[in-house]
């Protein structure tokens, strides 16, 4: 019913992860698999909805109605378990805007911000452009997977008087779908000492295996959740998220807050296209699920197979994949040199979310199968090939 294999030329569309690879280390023929978004159409039932709203021809002021409410509230309360109130729901352009938004609102100059590192770099972006201080609690890599240093994170609370913490879940990059008896103790070491949770789980639609997606929603009634479509439904051009607030003191002095930023009305095609993937988007998101689990079966069995130095950590969520290239014990430059100049692949840099990713690749499979075999192939043929390498003040490639 819906083709994933197709290829779409996403060239000279204004595509970041395509058109904007202006950095001469990236060869012409260079294959983007860095930023999260999809190389797959939105769901036809969602363009179609687009469709007629841009035959209607006027795109004015717009604010959403009660079926663009009814159809996020349906949805979370269907696939997730837990019923949020429309009045609980405060919209924002985009997540990481809104936790922008909620660290000025929330927090003073200078105050504590948690993360767990390595993470989505924007987290520390806007921690340290907000004018606060930036606390890390680096995940444990062990036997090939994460896990939480409980002692490190409330030590790190205590010291610092963290005020905020953000938590991703899943995790990106490490994939981790964090266990209820996980998020109990984070919940539990935050209450204890009053620290405000904001959880990221705008990939929460993305959970692989015996996986089940646990939400700070069920557990705390002061914690704060964001998400969006634009990772589901591969609409984050469209810019429209949600943030949901138990709290109506909080509520309140986030919409004061985003009031006084000046963006206060989200995208009209947006609006449209929200409700409409919340409204008809499941079998789509149901069937894009099952060709993401064989893409990262293909992944898994190809590095097996032709890479044995390099460890997939398996993936529990999203179709983002963590991989551990440390095994071949050279500088992150020189990963990066062989993986860009010589293989003419673009992963992310484990190295962009915290010095914890050294080592590490992130690679976005979100796209046809023969795109990750070609872009496989030219990994293999770069990192088995016999390369010898020196570093001095800068590294230097001579071999072959």
């Amino acid at each position: 019913m819906y083709d994933f294999d197709h290829i779409i030329d996403r060239y000279n569309t204004n595509a970041i992860k395509y058109d904007y690879i202006t950095n001469p280390k990236f060869p012409a023929d260079t294959i983007p698999m860095w930023v999260a978004d999809m190389d797959f159409a939105a769901p036809p039932e969602v363009l179609e909805d687009i469709k007629k709203a841009v035959d209607h021809g006027v795109f004015g002021y717009s604010m959403p109605e009660e079926g663009y409410y009814t159809a996020i509230t349906n949805w979370f309360e269907r696939r997730h378990g837990f019923h949020v109130q429309a009045s609980e729901i405060v919209n924002a352009p985009g997540v990481v805007y809104a936790i922008a938004q909620m660290i000025q609102a929330f927090t003073e100059v200078g105050d504590a911000v948690l993360i767990q590192t390595p993470v989505y770099h924007p987290f520390r972006e806007v921690i340290q452009s907000n004018r606060r201080k930036l606390v890390t609690n680096s995940l444990v890599h062990e036997d090939n997977t994460y896990t939480i240093d409980f002692g490190d994170f409330e030590d790190k609370i205590i010291h610092n008087q963290v005020k905020l913490f953000i938590f991703c879940n899943p995790h990106n990059p490490v994939g981790r779908v964090w266990k209820r008896t996980e998020i109990e103790r984070i919940n539990e070491i935050c209450e204890k000492h009053q620290v405000l949770i904001i959880s990221d789980e705008i990939h929460c639609e993305f959970i692989h295996g015996e996986c089940t997606h646990e939400s700070f929603w069920k557990m705390n009634d002061q914690a704060i959740l964001t998400t969006a479509p634009s990772k589901t439904f591969n609409l984050a051009g469209l810019q429209v998220a949600q943030v949901f607030i138990k709290d109506k003191e909080k509520r309140n002095k986030l919409k004061k807050q985003i009031a006084a930023s000046g963006y206060g009305e989200l995208n009209t095609l947006g609006l449209v296209a929200c409700q409409s993937a919340y409204e008809k988007g499941e079998a789509w998101i149901t069937a894009l699920n099952s060709y993401l689990q064989k893409n990262i079966s293909f992944v898994r069995e190809y590095i097996k197979t032709n890479l044995p130095m390099v460890k997939l950590v398996e993936p529990e969520g999203s179709y983002l994949l963590w991989l551990d290239f440390s095994e071949y014990d050279i500088l992150q430059e020189v990963l990066e040199e062989r993986m860009y100049q010589g293989a003419r692949v673009f992963l992310s840099s484990g190295t962009t979310y915290g010095v914890e990713g050294y080592g590490f690749f992130r690679m976005n499979i979100a796209c046809p199968r023969v795109t990750i075999a070609e872009a496989l192939d030219r990994i293999k043929a770069e990192f088995t090939k016999k390369v010898e390498w020196i570093h001095l003040d800068t590294f230097q490639h001579y071999g072959d």
